[in-house]
């Protein structure tokens, strides 16, 4: 199977190499690409065998983005194009538990009160319907921020204070409605559940029952509590939320120092941001030395049922997981794309063992225990933005992960993923993010949001998909696999867009040349296609609007045209906000946006205004004729 895999991604090089020799002939080398204009940058996309495959699925003379571009803005409100509506469908502190109290910003809430309402610092989401008119929204809460979560600001936690922050993590679920005004969120439904730090999960996979993840509160090592930082999100064919544990080092401290080799990779201090570990023995290693290990996986929520037991999978790895993206290869495996989002760490695909069967959903819901894990290698010839590229597969026994190199087991590996990426020579990337699929052809994009540390660490060239040193903008990277076959073993890739300011910069940090004055941004994060083919890009950057910056206003919302490579904006946030979360009603109308952190860093009154606190929001966005949201 391996071998006729390997022979097709032979074949397959073969004609896209001499796709991309047409690029070359044509003169477009890579100060080209960088520099040329809106007409060398569209004499690459036609010549890229990427573009052509999208280009195939979408007719000559369409007009994929329908939509009044949106200037940059530096309002404390969210704006839409002409012809849009959006409004606050919920926000943090919001009652969505039987008996739950409304939201008083003066800060002096209980955890009590807190483990009833909508979490903070809403990120990824998915919509689970339940009819034409009613369905589940189930939504991330990635952290807090203590200064509007206390009257005190995190001055002087207490452990109720402690509790209310853990309740304030993790994820929402909630049923709304459609309505004449528009959609609603449902108070006190039987569905709404708040799953937060203190809820009790299990660890299932390769690693579940392994010494490293035991604690004196949990001998089997298969009952963890809790999950927190959670970033993006996946849904599976089967009806499961995805949801993803990201910097959940941050939670945990060894006071005195003394970390091993293991924590200091995972990034585990002396002290932590969040102080759990003062109240909460399970965050302080020096005390429970494996708790940390039990976080850093992504997790699988039943949001149909408010009762289930929620489900670590470990088969996926442990690191800083940005989002789960699935898919179904055309043999029926299921693919997963993840990222782990830190300077210099890589971006994985998980291939289950078992295929999916749409009749059995029962079965369907083991898949994620058992498979394949792979971490990418982009290759590339020095100054070229595309290339080829390679899954490297991460078994215990195979490509170095042995015994002698520091795995005992196929647990040790996904627990420790990060160095077992290292061993197999996987490529170090700019901060990988969400991935997304084109539900159209398979395409895979990945959005690289930035990284200071390029070109001046160890182990971080400036190579490939990672073009730039001291990169502080970001790009957006894709990749075709072997066959059009999501788990093949090997890929083509090329750069979607290079973000940059073409009004400070007039080389490679202006951008690519579908980059401009008008829709030119910093940063992007969150990524995602909608039905008509549309990728959806979200961004969570600089907002200082001076310096490297200028002109560039809040963060934003911006839809590509993947077979052009028209790229404009479609909304811009309040201030201090990152926009992420994304996700639509299945007739398309509706979009739901994430607005995070608002006035984080800067004095902000979204969404209440006046004088009120800011509050994270999520943002319901239709069309006032009803149409397709971007068409």
């Amino acid at each position: 199977m391996k071998k006729d895999l390997l022979q097709a991604d032979s074949a397959l090089h073969t004609e896209l190499d001499s796709d991309f020799s047409k690029i070359i002939d044509a003169g477009m080398s890579r100060r080209r690409f960088m520099q040329g204009g809106a007409t060398a940058m569209g004499l690459f996309l036609a010549a890229n065998p990427l573009s052509k495959a999208v280009a195939a699925t979408t007719h000559p003379d369409s007009k994929l983005l329908g939509f009044t571009k949106v200037p940059t803005s530096t309002a404390d409100t969210f704006i839409v194009p002409d012809g849009y509506v959006a409004k606050p469908l919920i926000s943090w502190g919001d009652p969505i538990l039987k008996g739950a109290p409304a939201f008083n910003e003066n800060g002096m809430q209980p955890a009590s009160a807190q483990t009833g309402q909508f979490g903070d610092n809403t990120d990824g989401m998915s919509f689970f319907p339940l009819s034409d008119d009613r369905a589940l929204l189930a939504v991330n809460n990635e952290y807090t921020n203590y200064k509007l979560l206390f009257e005190h600001q995190g001055k002087a936690l207490s452990a109720d204070d402690v509790k209310k922050a853990q309740a304030a993590h993790g994820v929402s679920v909630f049923e709304i409605k459609r309505t004449s005004s528009g959609w609603e969120y449902v108070a006190e439904s039987q569905y709404n559940r708040r799953i937060t730090a203190n809820t009790e999960m299990m660890l299932t996979g390769p690693a579940a029952g392994d010494a490293l993840l035991k604690t004196s509160a949990d001998s089997t090592g298969k009952k963890v509590f809790g999950t927190m930082n959670n970033c993006s999100n996946g849904e599976t064919p089967w009806g499961t939320y995805l949801t993803c544990e990201e910097n959940f080092n941050g939670y945990f401290a060894k006071p005195g120092g003394g970390q091993d080799v293991h924590q200091q990779r995972y990034g585990i201090g002396d002290d932590s941001k969040y102080q759990w570990y003062k109240s909460d023995a399970r965050f302080d290693l020096n005390k429970e030395p494996n708790e940390a290990n039990r976080f850093g996986w992504v997790v699988e929520i039943d949001p149909m049922d408010p009762t289930s037991t929620p489900m670590k999978r470990t088969a996926l790895g442990r690191f800083k997981h940005e989002n789960a993206a699935v898919t179904i290869a055309d043999n029926g495996h299921v693919v997963v794309y993840l990222g782990d989002d830190e300077r210099g760490e890589h971006l994985y695909k998980f291939v289950t063992k078992n295929k999916y069967n749409p009749a059995d959903k029962a079965a369907n819901r083991h898949l994620l225990d058992e498979g394949t894990l792979y971490v990418s290698r982009f290759n590339a010839q020095p100054g070229e933005v595309k290339g080829s590229g390679e899954w490297i597969e991460l078994t215990h026994g195979k490509n170095g992960l042995t015994t002698e190199n520091g795995f005992n087991n196929q647990a040790e590996v996904m627990i420790f993923a990060r160095e077992a990426a290292t061993v197999v020579g996987a490529t170090t990337m700019d901060r990988p993010e969400w991935v997304a699929v084109n539900p159209h052809n398979n395409t895979v994009y990945c959005t690289l949001t930035n990284n200071k540390h390029r070109g001046k660490k160890a182990g971080q060239p400036v190579i490939g998909p990672n073009p730039r040193a001291e990169n502080h903008y970001g790009q957006i990277v894709r990749w075709k696999e072997a066959n059009n076959d999501n788990a093949a073993l090997s890929f083509k890739w090329d750069l979607f867009v290079v973000a940059g300011n073409p009004t400070v910069h007039k080389d490679f940090y202006a951008g690519s040349a579908n980059i401009n004055d008008e829709n030119m941004f910093n940063s992007p994060d969150g990524l995602g296609f909608d039905n008509g083919g549309r990728l959806w890009i979200m961004t969570d950057g600089s907002y200082s609007n001076k310096g490297d910056f200028a002109g560039m206003g809040n963060n934003q919302v911006l839809v590509a045209d993947p077979d052009s490579g028209e790229i404009r904006r479609f909304a811009t946030g309040p201030i201090a906000c990152e926009l992420t979360g994304l996700t639509f009603s299945p007739d398309q109308r509706t979009v739901f946006i994430g607005v995070q952190h608002p006035g984080e860093k800067a004095e902000s009154h979204f969404p209440a205004g006046g004088n009120s606190k800011p509050r994270s929001t999520i943002m319901a966005v239709q069309r006032k004729d009803g149409g397709i949201i971007g068409a």
